[in-house]
């Protein structure tokens, strides 16, 4: 508010300055020049009157003469004053209108805008630095499930663009430098509902500030990264970020573990995908054999130490390997968008291709060019801007790698449903077969559907019936839970996953276990599983009713209709 009042009389001091020291001559003439009064007798107007006339005659109102008819001399004066006063009134007017428009106010206006919006927020809120295609993306997967963002952005463009997309929440934002500890004030970094600090930009080194300056003015704040280099990622770490995530090595370690486990990637990818959507088919890497990569640059790197670690024989196309560098096996110069290059790469033996450059057109030329050699490559495309998404999609890709999409997709989930990420690693010590068993069962559930995943947390906010029900020692095991609140009979189309208590975990925990307060469990099914037990968790009749299979009446109108009843 300093800021707006500073600038407004900084620009208006002039014209302000100039409108009265017009006003002033003006009121003083119409004071000293002798009038009349109405009896023709000389007078003197007062300072009263000549203002008031001054008022509206600059603004060429014209109420006429007062407070009775001119002389020539006073008619003389204001024919002359009308002239200045009014010029003054278009120069200041003129002035007000330029201020209007001053770039510098505009932004004072909507940064104190974007402060009383956040100060006012009530729900609890996620700080996104940077709404570029990840920043965007992880936007919508939040106000999705309806949860709130603030978004700060360098580019009034983006800014323009989250501005004119169809979110299903209102999303603050402001087209500020995030790096500067006020601006992250602004946007409600010590803001009491503030659950953590997210940052998304393209640019290392600012991630780097964001984190620093997030973790100095709020310690006890979360704080998620975006780091494309191994040495921002270690840097971040020192000073305790809590989430670090560098697509390119989280793709590889995705390739890898789908080339041993098939079916548990396909439960994961099932479980922290978008409820509703259709099921995804399995990937099926191949386990042995020759790939090439074209492209060793960072995501090419990352697929070469992960597939080099897995005993796979590699080559690499590259057209500038003095820039990024050789592998111990040598490298082939070329794009590999032109054939003779992937000959020489002997294309013909290969198993798997990864076009893995930084040019959108030169990976789906490598791959059309690779399977007019190969028609049985395995393909992993590299998709670098989230608009040619259809064409990667006709090409042939087998997996297809968007940075953007990845990052968002990952913190997404550690945001929405951090329980998904602890079934993530319980799962990973289990077998193929396991995993083979709880996809069969979560077909059965959701008719080729992928599962909405939810968290219950046993409190008092959510599950206020059950919490009452322990607190009086009437036992609710985990099947209760499960049956229908319409009919006790059925069963609710839902799994549970994970059972978490005093720090313990279980994995896929039985219907028999007791739930007790604060527990916190991890369940997957169809969408209004979710919404009939929470009818359950909340009202104390449906719990009851679930549990013992008895209705009770315990209201006053109703008691008297079951005496009455009774009494027939």
């Amino acid at each position: 508010m300093d800021t707006i009042f500073f600038l407004i009389l900084r620009r208006m001091r002039a014209p302000l300055l100039t409108l009265i020291v017009v006003y002033a001559v003006a009121m003083a003439g119409l004071a000293l020049i002798t009038a009349q009064d109405a009896a023709g007798q000389p007078t003197t107007m007062s300072l009263f009157h000549a203002f008031y006339f001054v008022s509206y005659m600059s603004t060429t109102i014209g109420f006429g003469e007062l407070p009775n008819a001119f002389t020539d001399a006073q008619r003389l004066w204001v024919s002359i004053s009308v002239f200045f006063t009014v010029a003054v009134w278009i120069y200041a007017v003129g002035n007000l209108i330029a201020l209007l428009q001053d770039a510098a106010l505009q932004k004072a206006i909507a940064e104190l805008s974007f402060r009383n919006r956040v100060r006012r927020l009530t729900q609890p809120f996620y700080l996104v630095c940077g709404y570029g295609q990840t920043g965007g993306a992880l936007v919508r997967g939040l106000t999705d499930r309806h949860l709130q963002a603030v978004v700060i952005d360098v580019d009034p463009e983006r800014i323009s663009v989250l501005q004119l997309d169809n979110q299903r929440e209102f999303v603050p934002a402001l087209c500020a430098d995030a790096r500067g500890p006020q601006m992250l004030r602004a946007a409600g970094l010590n803001h009491p509902l503030c659950q953590g600090v997210v940052a998304l930009t393209n640019v290392n080194e600012a991630n780097l500030k964001i984190a620093i300056a997030s973790k100095l003015l709020h310690p006890r704040i979360k704080v998620i990264c975006r780091a494309d280099s191994h040495e921002t990622e270690a840097n971040m770490a020192s000073f305790g970020t809590d989430h670090i995530y560098d697509p390119f090595d989280t793709f590889a370690l995705y390739i890898a573990v789908a080339i041993q486990a098939p079916c548990q990637t396909l439960l994961v990818d099932w479980l922290s995908g978008y409820g509703g959507d259709v099921l995804s088919e399995p990937k099926y890497p191949p386990s042995r054999g020759r790939w090439i990569i074209c492209g060793y640059g960072r995501f090419g790197k990352a697929m070469y130490k992960h597939l080099k670690e897995q005993g796979f024989e590699l080559s690499v196309i590259e057209a500038a390997p003095h820039k990024t560098g050789i592998p111990p096996e040598g490298v082939v110069h070329g794009r590999g968008t032109e054939a003779v290059t992937l000959e020489q790469a002997e294309i013909g033996r290969t198993v798997g291709l990864v076009a893995g450059t930084d040019h959108d057109a030169d990976n789906l030329s490598i791959i059309m060019t690779a399977l007019s050699l190969n028609s049985d490559l395995f393909v992993i495309a590299r998709e670098n801007h989230i608009q040619n998404q259809e064409l990667f999609d006709r090409v042939g890709a087998h997996a297809i790698m968007n940075p953007s999409t990845i990052i968002a997709h990952r913190i997404r989930v550690r945001l929405v449903t951090p329980l998904l990420a602890d079934f993530t690693n319980l799962a990973r010590f289990q077998d193929e077969s396991w995993a083979g068993v709880l996809v069969s069962r979560i077909i059965a559930l959701v008719d080729e559907r992928k599962p909405y995943v939810w968290e219950v947390t046993v409190d008092r906010t959510q599950a206020f019936a059950l919490c009452d029900a322990d607190q009086r020692g009437r036992p609710v095991t985990l099947g209760t839970l499960l049956r229908d609140p319409r009919d006790r009979d059925r069963q609710l189309l839902a799994i549970p996953l994970l059972l978490i208590r005093n720090d313990e975990r279980f994995l896929l925990p039985d219907l028999d276990d007791r739930i007790h307060e604060e527990d916190r469990l991890l369940f997957c099914g169809r969408e209004e599983a979710r919404w009939h037990m929470d009818w359950g968790l909340r009202n104390l009749h449906a719990l009851g009713y679930v549990a013992t299979g008895e209705s009770r009446r315990e209201g006053a109108v109703w008691r008297w209709i079951a005496a009455w009843q009774r009494s027939r």
